[in-house]
């Protein structure tokens, strides 16, 4: 029989229902009695869940679908990120919430620090204490808290973490940060050979899928798909944008719309959602249980988030992409009442006009859209003074 090979459109759309996908496959794992251990921040390493036996998976949190139920119980001015992760676990209408034997959380702000206290009353939490700085003695600290996740895990699923076992699932996650990497650099091209939305349904659908080992195979030869496919007289130049900031997944999507049905491409994502949980490897290098423990817990503390102050690694990084990229202008999304965010915008903007000598805007918006109108206005006269 033929392989039927899929075009490029369906291969996107493919990865964009991921997320749908993965709820059937969720039940399946549950039936094989694997443990499913879900989070909802890049700070928490899915190595060692993996290393232990048990599936890794993102949990629901960029919908509006659940707001007003968790309304009942948190204020309305709240992030619409943490109502939306309260909302689907409150209503149970999150598969992966549903059958995850254990959620993960972390004390990234003060928000989600009350909301999974509020959710040990219908599921297992446990919560690493996640320090506001990237010091010696924060180091040591989250040390202690990865070194604390690995017995809780233990416990809960009677399972031992082996060097075999981490070892190969740091592995694993190194070649998906790679292929992550790599697939973000068509982009690179001018003009760019697809759009940038098509990268972000990709970029986001990984998180949702269970068979990490796979992930890198299908990224890699998504990649030479396009590549091949890349004919640059048949693509447009238009104004290359960075995306920062909050998670853009989901709702936020809205902002990458109405970029690209303006005129402008979206070639680099340096928030959550793109190349904060991929830029960088853990030493895998270690030739003792403890060494690949260290490297884990460092390489995860050394994310550039507003959470940390200060905070270099997020200039860094963004530096550099925006000079990889050729960026033409920043746009940052930020969520109603992420106050980190918020407040290091006016930096952000600063490095970004002064430093790198390019636009900057910041859009401040939540899951609802209500205000797509204005996100169509202010995105269109950014673009058009590019």
């Amino acid at each position: 029989m033929d392989t039927i090979i899929k075009d490029l459109p369906e291969i996107f759309d493919d990865f964009a229902d991921a997320r749908k996908q993965g709820f059937m496959a969720v039940k399946k794992i549950k039936d094989q009695d694997i443990p499913v251990v879900g989070a909802y921040c890049t700070y928490f390493p899915q190595e060692i869940a993996n290393a232990l036996g048990a599936a890794s998976i993102g949990l629901c949190s960029t919908s509006e679908e659940p707001i007003a139920d968790a309304e009942k119980d948190l204020p309305k001015n709240l992030c619409p990120l943490i109502k939306s992760s309260y909302g689907f676990g409150k209503t149970d209408k999150c598969p992966y919430f549903h059958f995850s034997d254990v959620v993960i959380g972390e004390t990234t702000c003060d928000g989600k620090k009350k909301m999974y206290e509020m959710m040990q009353d219908f599921k297992d939490i446990h919560v690493m204490e996640l320090p506001n700085s990237q010091s010696d003695d924060a180091k040591e600290l989250w040390k202690k808290e990865v070194y604390k996740t690995i017995d809780y895990l233990e416990k809960k699923f009677d399972a031992e973490l082996t060097y075999d076992s981490l070892k190969d699932a740091i592995e694993t996650h190194n070649e998906i940060r790679r292929a992550r990497q790599e697939l973000g650099e068509v982009m690179e091209n001018d003009p760019t050979p697809v759009d940038g939305l098509e990268l972000h349904k990709v970029f986001n659908g990984t998180t949702y899928k269970f068979d990490k080992k796979a992930i890198p195979g299908e990224l890699d030869a998504l990649r030479d798909k396009i590549m091949e496919e890349y004919d640059p007289s048949t693509r447009e130049k238009k104004p290359r944008i960075l995306i920062t900031g909050c998670p853009s997944g989901g709702a936020p999507e809205k902002v990458i719309k109405a970029l690209e049905e303006n005129g402008a491409v979206v070639v680099s994502y340096e928030n959550c959602t793109g190349e904060k949980q991929s830029q960088y490897f853990v030493d895998d290098s270690g030739e003792t249980l403890d060494e690949l423990i260290d490297a884990l817990s460092e390489r995860y503390l050394n994310i550039g988030c507003s959470v940390m102050t200060p905070n270099p690694n997020r200039y860094e990084l963004l530096g550099y992409l925006i000079d990889k990229y050729h960026v033409d202008g920043v746009v940052e999304i930020v969520l109603t009442a992420c106050h980190t965010y918020n407040i290091e915008s006016s930096s952000i903007q600063k490095y970004c006009n002064e430093e790198k000598n390019i636009p900057y805007l910041a859009v401040e918006t939540d899951y609802s859209q209500a205000d797509v109108g204005q996100l169509n206005t202010r995105l269109t006269a950014f673009v058009e003074m590019l």
